[in-house]
């Protein structure tokens, strides 16, 4: 059956037992600190900035999307010389 606490209940643990608790509570609040310890090195860090596009890169890059435009105007002109050749040929004979 199940026995009642009181105050006049005894508890028997052993001493290996008392010391693998006090080394654990050791260990718990060891790594509490570190932890702490390492969140206000974190907060002490400088924040690194962010990835800016610089005047020329924006410009390089427009001048590369402005020449891809180019080339594919004149490749479509191109394929419409291309295809009207191909028409009249088909539709002269």
């Amino acid at each position: 059956m199940a026995k009642e606490l009181s105050e006049d209940t005894n508890v028997q643990v052993s001493l290996k037992t008392l010391g693998g608790i006090a080394a654990l509570i050791a260990t718990i609040v060891g790594m509490w600190f570190a932890l702490q310890a390492d969140i206000e090195e974190a907060k002490q860090l400088p924040v690194p900035p962010p990835p800016a596009i610089t005047r020329m890169e924006f410009d390089m890059k427009d001048q590369l999307v402005r020449q891809t435009i180019m080339d594919t105007q004149k490749d479509v002109e191109e394929i419409k010389k291309t295809l009207e050749k191909i028409e009249d040929k088909l539709y002269s004979r």
